[in-house]
């Protein structure tokens, strides 16, 4: 009825009015459609009125006066203005703010973009995926776009390894603990994932594959909500999880709450062939791997007055990731025949714990959106680890001929990080300013003992027992500003300051090693607006990657009596130059070119040796690298039963090695292809169906052969009840997982297999209540680069 009355005063309007008002209406990704469009005289009284087309466009008849025109759409604030009219006017575009409070308690009709272009950032949007109904935060990042997450390793693609944030925070975990607590972070707390390629001055400088930031959700005022989920994963060996979030929000206080139980199994296989000149290796690892783990949040947050907010809170966990792994190894002769096999059984016992705590606070300044921040961070991790293991050998015809070795390897690990940091917003006239300083203090120490226990009595074996010490201080400064140049042109820049100051210690050889270095990374981004279609980004910037507190230690770890890994105390940080130009038109097809430079480039060499055929893993810094290559993303939702969201990427790389390492660099050329699609069956069933193929690709002293994964999910929900249940069927062919990663060193070939219950079978059941209301939450932790490299 709204409708026909508009309608009808603009048909009255027509014949009876001569200035013309025209506008656009849009929001942060895309122009409005049917917003409805009202002037009014001085008594409030409604003189015309109209609705946005599908361009989100308007166009009024007034006569000559003083108006105000309101502008409003289901689930955004409402703008207004006061218009003085003597002649026609243009005010061009009118952007709308969503209303947290508003927007979950109504059904809107109109599909928010699944993917948003920023000047800065990607930004995913993952509210509707049947994976975040619940499922966890590492599996919602298998599915977002330009990330690639594959046997642990989380990169975006053409960038390589990837730093992860919540909230603008980088988490204070990495590797198997990283992908624990992700595990353990219900997918329904997550309101998007932005990609950020070239992270602003404002972050730390560390982490050459860039950003990815996930934003959780918090409640709004006077409401509360709990959503409690639990899935249960069915492989070989199963696991379930057990999550429950819980959010108030009441007058001056705000409180988000969350647990989350992991228990279980899951099957990791893993295979190694090694073609030594006079005989053939083939060792096989049949590892059952426990996913044990409680982590949780809590936060809090004290309105002080309208323009000062304090707040604490705390993230941690614990895990015990134990391993029950055999290894068998399998040694042929030179015409195949099997000469002898090698079983290695053992446990593998881990303890890590994990504290956050974090106190904040912000003070806004009235009548302007300056406003200044602090933060102060205390962290601590500690990983004991045990591995008690057997060797026992037997001839070609699997006759025991005796035990070859026996061990006992006992390892603790110990960071603490205490870090501060003052952040500044003071928007000008034309430039909106930010600068900032912080200051971070890490000790790490590290301690491996090695025990010879073939004789059933332990006996220390001081030659590979070693204690590391490890201390690092950064101190960084930086500036950035933001203005838009005219209606089509926006700059954003920073220069970002630090200085690192290292010292480690052996103290088992009495080694020292200090490094002092400074360092500036700039950072550039250019977006211009051609039109309502067509928009071009261009982002630059320099960053750093230093070495993980673990590589560092140059103690071993062996895994049999011929296996064995180290680190390198000597290990320099690299850095690498980012170049990436974007252009999105109708916000729905993102096309872009990159390219980016590392010196320095650091990795792990896995070597044999062909006299006494053991197996050596060492980190190096051993080679510059240029990659290069194009992204194409296009989405689709035009249909009102299928959203669509389709991602390829060509990929070079180009390695040349700084350091001898007995082999050649491999150059190639990959391509990777992604589909997520998802069809709604009914008002309360939807249909998930995911793909993506790798293909084969060399690249520094590696190759690795194509991958492919097909995924199905379903989920019904049950409206009046607020359940959800869902069933997700990952990698149903079983081709996803990491096979040929292929290395030649001294003339020894090596090839890898890896496959961690990549197929599998998840059940979920979801269910919430109270209030419903939801807006991102934009507080977390203030420690960042250091809290990251506990590995």
């Amino acid at each position: 009825m709204r409708r026909l009355i508009l309608t009808f005063l603009v048909f009255v309007s027509i014949s009876t009015f001569s200035q013309t008002i025209v506008g656009t209406v849009k929001d942060a990704t895309e122009n409005i459609a049917f917003a409805d469009v009202i002037i009014k005289n001085s008594t409030n009284k409604i003189i015309v009125g109209a609705t946005t087309d599908d361009n989100g466009k308007f166009s009024v008849k007034v006569k000559e006066g003083t108006y105000t025109i309101l502008i409003s759409f289901l689930g955004y604030k409402s703008w207004s203005k006061e218009l003085i009219v003597s002649k026609n006017l243009n005010l061009g575009k009118i952007t709308l703010n969503e209303d947290a409070e508003t927007l979950d308690e109504v059904v809107v009709k109109t599909k928010k973009r699944v993917i948003q272009r920023k000047v800065d950032r990607l930004v995913f949007n993952v509210e509707k995926s049947i994976v975040a109904s619940t499922g966890n935060g590492f599996e919602i990042l298998k599915v977002s776009p330009r990330v690639q997450v594959q046997n642990g390793a989380i990169e975006i693609i053409g960038k390589g390894a990837s730093r992860i944030m919540i909230n603008g925070r980088i988490s204070p975990l990495r590797g198997e603990e990283l992908i624990d607590f992700l595990s353990g972070l219900g997918a329904n707390e997550i309101k998007s994932i932005e990609v950020i390629t070239n992270p602003p001055a404002k972050y730390e400088a560390a982490g050459n594959g860039g950003l990815i930031n996930i934003i959780l959700k918090k409640g709004v005022q006077n409401s509360w909500k709990n959503t409690t989920s639990l899935t249960y994963n069915k492989n070989k060996y199963n696991y379930a999880s057990l999550r429950n979030s819980f959010f108030l929000n009441k007058n001056k206080i705000s409180l988000t709450a969350s647990i989350n139980v992991t228990k279980g199994s899951f099957l990791n296989f893993e295979n190694l062939q090694i073609a030594y000149p006079s005989n053939f290796w083939n060792m096989e690892v049949d590892n059952k791997s426990k996913k044990d783990n409680v982590s949780g949040r809590f936060l809090v947050d004290y309105e002080v007055s309208k323009t000062f907010t304090l707040g604490v809170q705390y993230l941690g966990g614990f895990g015990q990731p134990d391993y029950l792994p055999t290894t068998t190894s399998s040694i042929y002769n030179s015409n195949n025949q099997l000469e002898k096999r090698l079983v290695n059984k053992g446990d593998f016992d881990i303890n890590n714990t994990n504290n956050s705590f974090n106190f904040h606070g912000i003070k806004k300044f009235e009548n302007s959106k300056k406003n200044i921040s602090f933060d102060v961070d205390y962290f601590e991790y500690v990983s004991d680890k045990k591995r008690d293991f057997i060797t026992e050998t037997f001839d070609g015809n699997n006759s025991f001929i005796g035990i070859n070795s026996a061990g006992l390897n006992l390892s603790t690990q110990e960071v603490k990080n205490v870090s501060s940091k003052i952040d500044v917003e003071y928007p000008l006239n034309k430039v909106n300013l930010s600068f900032g300083v912080k200051a971070s203090f890490v000790s790490s120490t590290s301690n491996a003992l090695f025990f010879n226990t073939i004789t059933g009595v332990p006996v220390l074996d001081k030659n590979i027992s070693n204690e590391f010490k490890y201390n690092e201080n950064n101190y960084a400064g930086y500036i950035s500003g933001n203005t838009k140049l005219n209606d089509k042109l926006e700059l954003q820049f920073g220069l970002r300051i630090e200085n690192t100051i290292t010292e480690g210690m052996n103290l088992t050889i009495n080694q020292i090693n200090n490094n002092n270095y400074t360092k500036l990374f700039p950072t550039l981004y250019i977006s211009y607006s051609k039109d309502d279609f067509n928009n071009f980004n261009f982002s630059y910037g320099k960053r750093i990657s230093r070495p993980s507190f673990g590589n560092l230690n140059p103690f071993r770890v062996y895994v049999s009596d011929n296996s064995y890994s180290e680190g390198n105390p000597f290990l320099k940080p690299s850095f690498t130059d980012s170049f990436e130009l974007t252009h999105s038109y109708k916000r729905n097809l993102i096309s872009s070119v990159f390219f980016n430079s590392t010196n320095e480039g650091r990795g792990t060499v896995f070597t044999s040796n062909e006299v006494n055929q053991t197996q050596i893993v060492t980190r190096q810094n051993y080679y510059n690298q240029y990659n290069y290559g194009f992204t194409e993303s296009f989405s689709y939702n035009k249909i009102s039963w299928w959203e669509s969201q389709n991602d390829i990427t060509f990929v070079g790389y180009k390695t040349t090695f700084t350091k001898e390492v007995g082999s050649q660099p491999k150059n190639g050329f990959g391509v990777r292809v992604s589909s997520n699609n998802t069809f709604l069956l009914s008002e309360n069933t939807k249909l998930q169906v995911n793909s993506w193929y790798n293909s084969k690709v060399s690249t520094g002293l590696y190759s690795v052969g194509s991958m492919y994964n097909l995924s199905f999910g379903l989920q019904h929900n049950f409206k009046k009840s607020n359940i959800k249940m869902s069933i997700f069927a990952n990698d149903i062919l079983n081709t996803a997982s990491l096979n040929n990663y292929e290395s030649i060193v001294n003339g020894i070939k090596q090839t890898y297999f890896n496959n961690p219950s990549s197929r599998s079978i998840q059940l979920g059941l979801s269910y919430d209540f109270g209030n419903r209301k939801v807006k991102e939450n934009k507080r977390d932790f203030g420690n960042e680069d250091e809290k990251n490299r506990t590995q």
